[in-house]
């Protein structure tokens, strides 16, 4: 190591080249002994005057230099004039023989903090910090782009507008429109919903469909138990009742599931965790797990819900401002990490819950949800919609989309099924046309079939 860390010093010292593409990426704790003072006082020099130090800059700036011990000097002084010799090196050969090595510091260094927080001496960090810190050593990169050209890259442009990105469809129409086609890959996706509205029954239903049409899919539980899960699963895809369910014999239910399996080539994972326990470090290890012992890799991950998750990075103390905005930044960081979607789904606040026009600001805990989030809409629900087999719609935020594109909607819910189906929005159920105040006495619906006026469900 002592020759890679002399080789990376003396070619910074002798190349500005070399030195312009590679500093940004080396860190002082890298190098050892006397490479890490030289290192740290061209540095500074570089960085000061924007230009290489010569031999004598160097040696004076060491002089003139209060961080360096009499002992670090003179191995400095001993150092020096073999780190200038201008020995000519492949310039590529150069480039990733440094990045090895930067990784291989990085990774190194992180073993060692580890232990000290296993052993209680790190105290800045806890243990669920652990994945991270790993994570972050392996992720080291000499990326060498340093952004978008807006006249050289223009044809690259071009090509990104044109591009048609690979999406997962919903199977109801209104959600396909306000994403342009459904879900993208590396986003965040959340539905706001009160307690027993159907957060956890509209991503049953998700979960569902997109297994129907062949994709591979991760659900992750915090609140219910995975049988319970599979079982709105199993009433979505069979279209039965969860109470027909418990009545068809082993033979019935074995014969259906079959009949299931034999219309799709996806696969369906469903993994549960005790409420609060769990965060990204151990879904990506799930994930991890799941690649290796049965060469799985979700297409789309489902995870109920965000806010009964833990953070792999502060604990749960003081406000929930920060904490939730920590579990949506790291649930986002996965879905970017692994190239996939995450759907996931919030409680409204206590004021929320009983209003009928909710918006971003009855995100329960923390409004830093809705700032990480891609898209995020509302799930509405009263008796009169009850009784009509309808629950509304109301977007928040759209990353795919304008929220004022079809900003309100209706889909048909069957609960007995946990199956979610479309409604003709301009025939029976029609919704009011948005306008910027709607007063009490104004329908939701134009008509009903029973004549019924859906008059609680008041949109501003």
């Amino acid at each position: 190591m002592k020759n890679t860390e002399q080789l990376i010093v003396r070619n910074l010292l002798v190349s500005e080249t070399y030195m312009r593409r590679v500093i940004p990426f080396l860190k002082k704790e890298y190098f050892e002994s006397v490479y890490a003072t030289v290192f740290h006082e061209l540095a500074a020099y570089a960085s000061k005057y924007n230009k290489l130090p010569s031999q004598d800059a160097l040696r004076i700036a060491c002089d003139n230099s209060t961080r360096i011990r009499e002992t670090e000097y003179h191995a400095v002084m001993e150092v020096l004039p073999s780190l200038y010799e201008d020995k000519e090196e492949n310039e590529e050969f150069l480039f990733d023989t440094t990045e090895k090595w930067c990784q291989d510091r990085a990774l190194h260094l992180a073993v060692l903090q580890s232990i000290e927080i296993i052993n209680g001496t790190e105290k800045q960090f806890t243990k669920d910090a652990l994945p991270s810190i790993l994570q972050d050593a392996l992720a080291i990169s000499f990326d060498t782009n340093v952004g978008h050209d807006y006249f050289e890259n223009a044809e690259q442009r071009f090509e990104y507008y044109n591009e048609r990105e690979e999406r997962i469809p919903f199977d109801l129409d209104c959600f396909n429109q306000i994403t342009k086609g459904g879900l993208v890959r590396k986003s965040l996706n959340v539905a706001l919903a009160g307690t027993g509205v159907g957060k956890s029954m509209f991503m049953c239903h998700c979960s569902a469909s997109a297994l129907a049409q062949g994709y591979d899919v991760l659900y992750i539980t915090l609140e219910m138990a995975e049988e319970e899960i599979a079982k709105r699963i199993d009433a979505n895809l069979m279209n039965i009742s969860t109470d027909d369910i418990e009545r068809l014999s082993l033979k019935m239910f074995t014969d259906r599931v079959a009949k299931v399996q034999a219309k799709t080539t996806g696969k369906l994972i469903i993994k549960e965790y005790p409420t609060a326990s769990a965060h990204s470090g151990h879904f990506r290890a799930l994930l991890n797990e799941l690649k290796l012992k049965k060469k799985f890799s979700p297409q789309l991950i489902f995870l109920d819900y965000l806010n009964i998750c833990a953070s792999s990075r502060i604990k749960a103390e003081g406000g929930s401002y920060a904490f939730v905005k920590a579990i949506a930044e790291e649930v986002r960081g996965l879905a970017q990490e692994f190239s996939v979607p995450i759907f996931s789904a919030t409680q409204v606040t206590r004021s929320g819950f009983s209003s009928s026009d909710p918006g971003l600001e009855d995100t329960s805990e923390s409004f830093g949800l809705p700032a990480t989030a891609d898209l995020m809409f509302a799930l509405v629900s009263n008796e009169e919609l009850e009784g009509a087999g309808r629950i509304a719609v109301k977007q928040l935020k759209n990353r795919y989309n304008s929220v004022d594109h079809l900003r309100r909607f209706t889909v048909g819910i069957d609960r007995s099924k946990s199956k979610f189906y479309d409604v003709d929005q301009d025939g029976e159920f029609q919704l009011v046309k948005d306008s910027p105040v709607v007063k009490d006495d104004m329908p939701m619906f134009d008509k009903t079939p029973s004549g019924t006026k859906l008059a609680n469900i008041k949109f501003s």
